[in-house]
């Protein structure tokens, strides 16, 4: 079965030793992604706008390997500060609400200060479960 790495460009991949996101087989796992947007490296500072920055990183990943949303079977979301769920929550339904993913919201620390929100993924090609 052959493995194939994605990439989102970002500098950090090669720092960390990571791949955006890995397929295997029917399968893909899409790496912790924050809100940065990487054509200018720059992080916008809405919990909102990293949401959707987090959602449209995913989704090119996610086409690139030759999945869609619609394939997403697991998410993860970390917030950095119980406040911003009931923001977030609408954006993840509007994305993920007809999808319905098994997800996971935890609190906790990020990396960096300006980093509110990351979102992982595990996309399993539609059929291939048969």
């Amino acid at each position: 079965m052959t493995r194939r790495l994605i990439s989102t460009g970002s500098p950090f991949e090669k720092t960390a030793g990571y791949s955006r996101a890995v397929v295997q087989g029917d399968w893909c796992f899409v790496s912790g992604t924050t809100g940065y947007d990487y054509a200018t490296m720059t992080m916008p500072e809405p919990i909102e706008a990293q949401t959707r920055n987090c959602l449209a990183t995913i989704a090119a990943a996610l086409a690139e390997a030759g999945f869609d949303l619609a394939d997403v079977v697991r998410a993860h979301y970390y917030v950095t500060d119980r406040a911003f769920v009931p923001t977030v929550f609408p954006i993840l339904g509007e994305i993920f609400g007809a999808i319905r993913p098994a997800a996971t919201m935890i609190v906790c620390q990020l990396n960096e200060p300006e980093m509110k929100i990351e979102i992982e993924v595990t996309a399993l090609r539609r059929g291939a479960a048969g």
